[in-house]
């Protein structure tokens, strides 16, 4: 069976649930999606990723309750350099949805998601450690995996294969 099509209309896409709770509860906040192999992704706005994360949580039509995994995928040379990536989880709906951010590489930050899962600390602290993206707000914000006296951050893309010397 040949696969369809992704679809990255918004318009199309407006019938989806997440889609429509965020278009209508946070207007500006979704800035691109995507619907392929039945997996819907979207892209929103930085500044707003705690209410849209709120609103996706907390929505009867969404219910995304359970944060099941975050992490980093660094585009370098692009610009916005990394993506942060939150796979949500509606145990009612059953259905799965990921979220994406684009983080400026410059000066990678953004709004720590513990305040709405504290489940999401170790996550965010390995990303941290390994792509040097600041979570504001996280409550223990330290290196997970590596020593803290290691420099550098060994998931970028431009970080040496044998590390510095």
């Amino acid at each position: 069976m040949p696969l369809e099509p992704a679809i990255t209309d918004l318009e199309q896409l407006k019938d989806r649930p997440a889609v429509a709770a965020l278009e209508a509860g946070l207007p500006g906040a979704l800035q691109a999606a995507k619907f392929d192999r039945s997996e819907l992704t979207l892209w929103i706005d930085p500044l707003k990723i705690i209410p849209a994360l709120t609103l996706l949580r907390d929505s009867a039509a969404t219910s995304y309750k359970s944060l099941a995994d975050v992490t980093a995928v660094d585009w370098l040379p692009a610009e916005p350099r990394f993506e942060v990536v939150y796979s949500l989880l509606s145990y009612e709906r059953r259905e799965r949805l990921r979220v994406k951010v684009k983080v400026s590489g410059n000066d990678p930050y953004i709004e720590s998601a513990t305040v709405l899962w504290p489940g999401a600390s170790p996550f965010e602290r390995e990303i941290f450690d390994l792509f040097g993206i600041r979570f504001l707000g996280h409550p223990d914000l330290r290196r997970i995996l590596l020593p803290d006296d290691w420099e550098g951050h060994p998931l970028r893309k431009d970080y040496p294969v044998e590390g510095y010397r």
